[in-house]
């Protein structure tokens, strides 16, 4: 079953594209037609797409890694903010970071040093400077919390890249490509997919539109996490009842074994052969065999 519906798409706008003077020939492919100098997007091409990226970011997802989200534009800022910190996802929605990924470790330090300025707040180093110190750190870490406070638990390089606006954050699309991290992204008739992994041709002005991919994508991220939790939870179980079915086992054999002996020895008919040890040097063994014989060496 598709995640999303042609008429869903068609309410959100997805189908506007830009004008066709500024249109990518490399878009081609997912132009339907042109209206009044606009292109159209072709919506049944549109929702195929958005449901292979869902699938595969959902993948991606369920194997334990993070997606990180780039969206630097007005109208996709605050919805990328809201909807992806619910699934506790990095993003990106202030100015991109140059070299965050190729220089990735530069920018670890920079959120420690984050984290170390909050320390000197609860340890009482803070108390000990002067107002002017005090100022120029409250103000370096306001700074550092609004370029990366979102992304102060991606301890490592995230395993997908989706971006709203390809022309827009062509710098991100560059770092991704160059350390081969897959990239996900909405790319309108103005834009070029031929450096995208899973492209997803909508429009990415129009704020329902963007909206609407991105929940759809965040639906998929959840499901993605809620069956990681229950492959978790089935594990801990077996392991759990590993053991005690283990020694459920072996008891069940001892009791078989002992339920078998005793119907094996019928003192009346089947007397068993009985060996008994010489006591003294000289004394000859006897054997006794069922049937009442007896054989004297």
């Amino acid at each position: 079953m598709p995640r999303t519906t042609f008429n869903e798409l068609l309410d959100a706008g997805v189908h506007f594209g830009h004008l066709k003077r500024k249109w990518n020939p490399q878009m081609a492919p997912y132009i339907f037609m042109e209206r009044n100098g606009i292109h159209i997007i072709d919506l049944e091409k549109t929702a195929v797409k958005l449901d292979e990226a869902a699938s595969a970011m959902k993948q991606i997802v369920k194997s334990g890694r993070k997606v990180l989200f780039v969206a630097t534009k007005k109208q996709a800022k605050d919805i990328v903010a809201e909807r992806v910190s619910k699934i506790n996802m990095p993003y990106v929605t202030e100015r991109w970071p140059g070299g965050m990924l190729t220089n990735f470790p530069t920018i670890r330090k920079a959120v420690k040093k984050m984290a170390s300025i909050d320390k000197m707040g609860t340890d009482g180093t803070f108390d000990t400077l002067s107002k002017r110190e005090k100022l120029q750190i409250t103000r370096q870490r306001a700074k550092l919390e609004k370029n990366l406070g979102s992304i102060s638990d991606l301890t490592r390089l995230p395993a997908a890249l989706f971006v709203v606006d390809v022309t827009k954050e062509y710098i991100a699309v560059r770092e991704a490509n160059r350390l081969n991290i897959p990239v996900f992204a909405m790319v309108d008739t103005n834009s070029d997919p031929s450096n995208i992994d899973f492209p997803i041709p909508a429009n990415d002005d129009a704020s329902k539109s963007i909206f609407l991919v991105v929940n759809t994508l965040c639906t998929a991220i959840e499901e993605g996490l809620q069956e990681r939790k229950l492959e978790k939870e089935k594990e801990s179980v077996k392991d759990k009842k590993g053991t005690p079915k283990a020694d459920m086992a072996v008891s069940e054999e001892e009791e078989e074994g002992e339920e078998g002996s005793e119907d094996t020895i019928h003192p009346h008919t089947d007397a068993p052969e009985i060996h008994e040890e010489e006591e003294f040097p000289g004394q000859r063994a006897r054997i006794k065999k069922p049937a009442g014989k007896s054989i004297i060496k």
